[in-house]
């Protein structure tokens, strides 16, 4: 069972990894001003996407295999294809998608389990001894 939660955990980071390498180019023109929405989306579905794993199967190591689904896609279309052809090239708006994507899937794959987080409220099992006082 942790072999395919593994593996589609990876399958989904693929997944995003191939979206967000053509969705990130998107850009909205209003007026003399570009504002990069593809960006903001792909980066936001990514952290969604490792959150959702995590807490999904309630442990991080799946987060983990999430982003590195999305960093082999990333790192394939990032490299100069057999024709020549670029998908993520290397411009500010893509760097931005690339490490953007590496630290926010790093930090969200640390934090663990918002049910772990929370976790039982535990109780002292034995009474604290009363300090001593010093002279």
């Amino acid at each position: 069972m942790r072999v395919l939660i593994g593996v589609g955990a990876v399958g989904a980071g693929v997944v995003t990894g191939v979206v967000g390498a053509f969705l990130q180019a998107v850009r909205l023109s209003l007026g003399g001003w570009t504002i990069p929405i593809g960006l903001g989306i792909t980066l936001i579905l990514f952290l969604v996407l490792v959150r959702a794993v995590i807490e999904a199967t309630g442990v991080r190591w799946t987060g983990w295999l999430a982003f590195a689904g999305w960093l082999i896609a990333t790192v394939i279309y990032a490299a100069e294809l057999p024709s020549g052809s670029l998908i993520i090239s290397a411009g500010g708006r893509q760097m931005t998608y690339l490490l953007g994507g590496v630290i926010i899937a790093a930090a969200a794959a640390t934090i663990p389990p918002i049910g772990r987080l929370r976790g039982p409220q535990r109780l002292p099992t034995e009474p604290r001894a009363p300090e001593e006082a010093s002279s």
